[in-house]
């Protein structure tokens, strides 16, 4: 004869049945359709030669290269743009970056502070962000709410 045991916790759930939270999710700002418009310009002639005609990246942008680089990745939902906040974004865009799993020392992506406005860099956040989910977007406005992290240059 085989038994059958239900745990119930306090909740008087059985302990299979998970309990369901609803996230918080953080106000997301509506975007300027004439700003998205701008950034999507902006992004085909400065952009999308590496990173795609429609932000989707290098196939295989997570496998590195044969020197060892990864190669550039979306900006839509399936990359991880959606992850850092507007500073960090703004920073990439104009001073460049190197993945720190980057096997050789050069930057893989370029600067653009001598290419693009201010308003350019913020134009092609925007654009960034109408391909995003909602869901993404509410992340990635918490990381604008947070304070910025310390540099290596900053005094403390």
């Amino acid at each position: 004869m085989v038994t059958t045991l239900t745990i119930v916790a306090c909740t008087g759930r059985p302990a299979s049945t998970p309990a369901t939270a609803t996230p918080t999710l953080a106000p997301v700002p509506a975007l300027d359709p004439d700003q998205v418009a701008g950034g999507r310009q902006v992004y085909l002639q400065n952009c999308a030669s590496c990173h795609g005609q429609n932000a989707e990246g290098t196939p295989n942008w997570q496998q590195p290269d044969a020197r060892g680089n990864l190669p550039p990745p979306p900006h839509d939902e399936s990359g991880h743009t959606w992850r850092h906040s507007d500073a960090q974004l703004d920073e990439i865009i104009r001073n460049g970056t190197s993945d720190p799993f980057n096997k050789t020392p050069e930057l893989t992506m370029p600067p653009f502070k001598d290419r693009l406005t201010d308003e350019e860099i913020v134009a092609v956040i925007a654009y960034f962000k109408s391909l995003w989910t909602v869901e993404q977007r509410a992340f990635q406005e918490e990381q604008n709410q947070r304070p910025p992290m310390p540099t290596p240059g900053d005094s403390l």
